[in-house]
């Protein structure tokens, strides 16, 4: 579980960004957050995995304080997807999935095997292995992004509008396809979104913030 308790961002020009946020993100299960553009989603998400630093306030996963844990040791215990998918362009399809468990010190083959067993999970054809980034659609692009951040294994998985920037038939077959991935794995997942339809198509749960990152 993760657990976030009156937690604030407050930035040095006085912007508060969240504002005394609690939230229980329960294992096995995929919490949506959802409003508007400037109502601390996002940065709530990034606080996570300390990409933002929280002003105030804790935040726990399974019990540990984030900040007793080293950051890249944190970082690595998380997926992260995010819009547009943030591949590196001169890998390969292959060897971007196999990114995390590289760095964990993986063996070139088992971080291979491990992507390629991914690929189909995620329903890409095996012959795209060795194709680049740019050869592929927006669509399987995010479904790599999927599966770099599912790669190594992690307990938590947090998405970052992960599927705004594909049109409205991709889009609902990575929600489903996301839907399907969980039922298998019972990640903890934390989602962020801008659009209510999709939060409530995907969300086990949904916490509705307005500005100042309130519920």
């Amino acid at each position: 579980m993760i657990a976030i308790e009156d937690v604030s961002k407050r930035y040095a020009d006085g912007t508060v960004a969240v504002d005394r946020l609690s939230l229980q993100i329960p294992n096995h299960s995929i919490t949506v957050l959802v409003g508007p553009s400037g109502c601390g989603k996002t940065t709530t998400l990034r606080m996570i995995n300390r990409m933002i630093e929280p002003s105030s306030g804790t935040i726990r996963v399974n019990g540990e304080d984030i900040l007793r844990k080293p950051v890249n040791a944190l970082r690595q215990s998380m997926g992260y997807v995010i819009q547009n998918a943030g591949l590196f362009q001169h890998r390969t399809i292959l060897d971007n999935i196999a990114t995390v468990p590289r760095l964990l010190g993986w063996s070139k083959q088992r971080a291979r095997a491990r992507a390629a067993e991914l690929m189909e999970r995620v329903g890409l054809d095996p012959a795209m292995a060795r194709r680049y980034p740019y050869q592929l659609s927006g669509g399987q692009q995010q479904r790599v992004g999927v599966a770099r951040a599912l790669a190594a294994a992690p307990p938590v998985l947090l998405m970052d509008e992960p599927f705004s920037a594909v049109d409205p038939v991709v889009r609902r077959g990575l929600q489903e396809e996301l839907l399907r991935i969980q039922a298998e794995l019972g990640k903890a997942i934390v989602f962020v979104t801008h659009d209510m339809d999709e939060a409530i198509t995907i969300g086990d749960r949904v916490a509705v913030l307005r500005t100042g990152g309130k519920l």
